[in-house]
């Protein structure tokens, strides 16, 4: 690139403030373009400069002016947000501030999905009433099955899940009104509710079994183990081991700040149609395989290694270049996966209830020699949520293509938090990225006959 089509960038501001959210005044970005030589002031504000501030750089009067170019946005704030605060450098997870630890440890999943969208802990008398109106709203109307009921015998339960809740949007006409806090509270709870038992409804479909009806004596993790599970008990009584560890699963993938899902469900929404069909449209970002199907390919590859014995073949592939390390290493995290831990943990009380399985022994191998190799460490390759999870999930007798349904569920109290917290936020509007153009420019239509 010539001289003239360069800028310079310099940053001015004190070392205590700059760049550091609430900056003072003087944090700005000196910008001089060498194609006129004209020098710019840009604010910097919270650690970020405002691309539309870059419009004010251009040539001429008829210059567009400088836009960003940023493929998947890897360093572009799209939003401001209270929802989830992540430090990748340092492994740090919190949900409205709580750490992902805490939360593990002592909350249900009701309790941080209450957290998520309200702000807030809820009190005893607030959590028992939130857990009542998640409860009686875990039926679905009875078109619901038969709509199910038309996908074939080998359907996709992703796909099923992915139409079934934008399905909801018209059954829910009113659900339309998002500018109404009392609409927008209904359809929230409705979300969350009725996930599970749409994810056990496409399950059983893919068995071949009769549909299992919420049983609203059980709680949120126990139900849905009911909708799944049960045949011909009166009652099933769900493993309280299997049932908490399944609630740190959700807990877990609750939220994780703008991912892939979580970006489409805001994008989606800033055109502000229906909540269901801002979620069908992270559900469907989730179905792709390098983001919800990232633990099925974990268990593709420990069932590769088939052995502890193989483990040093298969880690010198990794590093010959002829092997991939699946379930290590994070677009966000340069440190262990705080989640990685807790779940480990998780997949030990699993275990205890189902048995050992003996993928688990290579997985925890593999992860230690990961822990101390240079090779891994030098290249920030720790385990991330991916690598236990579907070891839990198999444990309990579900078929890899259940695996990116389980994460949905979780996932639908962070997706409806960011997608409220968008529709309330003054700055928010419709999404449109820019682009460059690449392609022909002002040419002739030529007649079929002379091509």
């Amino acid at each position: 690139m010539s001289k003239e089509n360069k800028t310079t960038i310099s940053a001015v501001g004190s070392p205590e403030t700059n760049g550091a959210p609430g900056a003072s005044g003087e944090d700005t970005l000196t910008v001089t373009d060498n194609r006129t030589g004209r020098s710019y002031e840009i604010p910097i504000v919270d650690g970020t400069v405002r691309a539309l501030d870059l419009r004010a750089i251009r040539v001429d009067e008829d210059d567009f002016g400088l836009m960003t170019y940023d493929p998947a946005f890897m360093n572009t704030a799209a939003c401001r947000s209270s929802v989830t605060y992540l430090d990748g450098t340092n492994g740090v997870l919190e949900y409205r501030g709580y750490p992902i630890e805490q939360l593990a440890e002592k909350s249900s999943y009701l309790e941080v999905a209450y957290l998520l969208v309200h702000g807030e802990l809820p009190t005893t008398s607030q959590l028992a009433d939130w857990q009542h109106q998640i409860t009686i709203h875990t039926f679905v109307h009875e078109n619901i099955k038969e709509f199910l009921g038309g996908f074939r015998h080998d359907a996709h339960p992703m796909g099923m899940l992915l139409s079934a809740t934008a399905a909801l949007s018209t059954f829910y006409p009113e659900a339309n009104d998002i500018d109404d806090p009392e609409c927008r509270h209904i359809q929230t709870i409705r979300l969350i509710s009725k996930m599970p038992t749409l994810a056990a409804f496409a399950y059983r479909h893919a068995q071949g079994q009769p549909y299992v009806y919420p049983d609203n004596d059980l709680a949120y993790s126990g139900n849905f183990l009911n909708m799944m599970y049960k045949m011909t008990e009166l009652k099933y009584e769900p493993d309280p081991r299997l049932e908490r560890a399944l609630d740190v699963l959700f807990i877990l993938h609750a939220d994780h700040e703008q991912n892939c899902s979580t970006s489409a469900v805001r994008s989606i929404g800033s055109a502000k149609p229906d909540p269901y069909s801002a979620v069908a449209g992270g559900i469907a970002a989730l179905y792709g395989p390098l983001h919800g199907g990232a633990n099925e390919a974990v268990l593709r590859m420990l069932r590769r290694i088939k052995h502890r014995d193989n483990i040093p073949d298969f880690v010198k592939g990794v590093k010959d270049g002829k092997q991939r390390l699946m379930g290590f290493g994070h677009r966000v995290y340069k440190n262990y996966d705080p989640r990685a831990r807790i779940i480990k943990k998780a997949a030990d009380d699993v275990f205890e209830v189902v048995g050992r399985n003996p993928l688990l022994d290579i997985a925890l191998e593999l992860e230690q020699i990961a822990l101390e190799d240079e090779y891994f460490i030098d290249r920030k390759l720790y385990p991330n949520v991916d690598f236990y999870s579907g070891l839990i999930y198999e444990a309990l007798g579900l078929p890899v293509a259940m695996f990116p349904v389980m994460f949905a569920i979780g996932r639908t109290s962070g997706w409806i938090a960011q997608w409220r917290e968008m529709v309330e936020d003054a700055e928010q509007k419709i999404s449109r990225p820019r682009q460059i153009y690449t392609g022909e420019r002002s040419r002739d239509y030529v007649p079929i006959d002379q091509r």
